[in-house]
C-alpha cells in the first residue's frame, strides 16, 4: 500500500507568519525579505542606523506598507536591539521567525574603526555579541508566546569559522562566525523540549557587496576570472539561493533539522583546499 502524506506547501506554511530579518536592506538579507514576502509572510527588517539610506528604506516600506516594516538597528547597542524588536512587536503583535543576518566582514568593518584592534572589537561585537543579544531578547520577548505556536531562529554564520578554517582568513572574522555556530548549537541543546527550532546557515563565496568589497574588488579582471574558476561549481553563490534555504528553514518542514549547522558553500566546506589546488 502506498503511504499518503499531508501536503504542506511553503505558501501555506508561511502565510500570516511574522519574520524579523536583521540587515534586510541589502545582500542576502534583502533577498530573504523578498523571498519571505513571496511565500506569504509579513516582514519586519532592520537597516544599519545612520549607515544606509533611510529615504530608500522608507520607499521600500511605502510600496508594501501592509506587509513590510523597517527598523533602525545598531548591533553594538543592547538598547538599539531591544528597541528594534519592541518596535516590530508593536507593529505586528508577535515575531514567529528571527533571522540574524546582519554582520560585517573584513572590508566593511573598516567603517567602524580606523585601526585593526578597533576593527577586531567591532567585528566581534556586531557579529557575535550582537547575535547573542538578539537571540536573548527575542526569547525573552516571545516568552508568553512559546507553546502557542512554533518559532524559528535562523542564524547566518559562514563557511569560514562556522564550518572550517582558511589560512589567511581574518582571525576576528572567523572567530565571530564560529561563535554564531556555537551559539546555535547551545541554544538548540537548551531548546529541544520547546516549540522553538534553531539553525545556522554557513554560506560560501556569495555574490554580495560585502564579499565584493573584501575579496573581488581588489582583484584585476583576470584575477577575478581565475578566482571564480577555482570556486566550487566555478561560480559564486547568488544571495537568492541562500534566501531559498531560509524560506525552507522558516517553514514547517524544517523541524527535524533543529540544531543543524548547514554548510551552504557548494562544497567549499568539505574541500577547502580547492582554492589552492592546481590541476593539470
Amino acid at each position: 500500500m502506498i503511504p499518503t502524506y499531508p501536503t504542506l506547501d511553503f505558501a501555506a506554511s508561511l502565510h500570516g507568519k511574522i519574520a524579523f530579518v536583521t540587515g534586510g536592506f541589502s545582500g542576502i538579507g534583502r533577498e530573504c525579505v523578498q523571498a519571505l514576502l513571496a511565500h506569504g509572510a509579513n516582514v519586519a527588517f532592520t537597516y544599519a542606523d545612520g549607515r544606509e539610506p533611510e529615504a530608500e528604506v522608507r520607499k521600500l516600506v511605502a510600496d508594501m506598507p501592509e506587509r513590510l516594516s523597517a527598523h533602525p538597528l545598531d548591533l553594538r547597542s543592547a538598547t538599539s536591539i531591544r528597541q528594534s524588536l519592541n518596535a516590530a512587536m508593536q507593529r505586528w503583535g508577535r515575531i514567529d521567525i528571527l533571522i540574524n543576518n546582519a554582520a560585517v566582514g573584513s572590508a566593511t568593518v573598516r567603517g567602524y574603526a580606523d585601526d585593526l584592534e578597533g576593527q577586531d572589537s567591532a567585528m566581534l561585537n556586531i557579529n557575535a555579541d550582537g547575535t547573542l543579544k538578539m537571540c536573548q531578547n527575542f526569547l525573552a520577548l516571545m516568552q508568553n508566546h512559546i507553546g502557542q505556536h512554533s518559532l524559528k531562529i535562523i542564524n547566518m554564520s559562514s563557511v569560514g569559522g562556522g564550518i572550517t578554517a582558511f589560512p589567511g582568513f581574518r582571525l576576528s572574522d572567523g572567530m565571530s562566525k564560529a561563535a554564531v555556530a556555537f551559539l546555535t548549537r547551545q541554544l538548540a541543546a537548551e531548546l529541544t523540549g520547546s516549540m522553538i527550532d534553531v539553525f545556522a546557515i554557513c554560506p560560501g563565496a556569495t555574490n554580495t557587496k560585502m564579499f565584493q568589497a573584501s575579496t573581488l574588488n581588489p582583484m584585476s579582471p583576470e584575477q577575478r576570472a581565475e578566482f571564480t574558476e577555482r570556486l566550487p561549481k566555478r561560480r559564486l553563490i547568488e544571495p537568492a539561493e541562500i534566501a531559498n534555504i531560509v524560506v525552507f528553514l522558516a517553514s514547517g518542514y524544517s523541524t527535524p533539522l533543529h540544531g543543524a549547522i548547514l554548510d551552504a558553500s557548494m562544497g567549499l566546506g568539505v574541500r577547502p583546499g580547492i582554492m589552492t589546488e592546481h590541476t593539470h
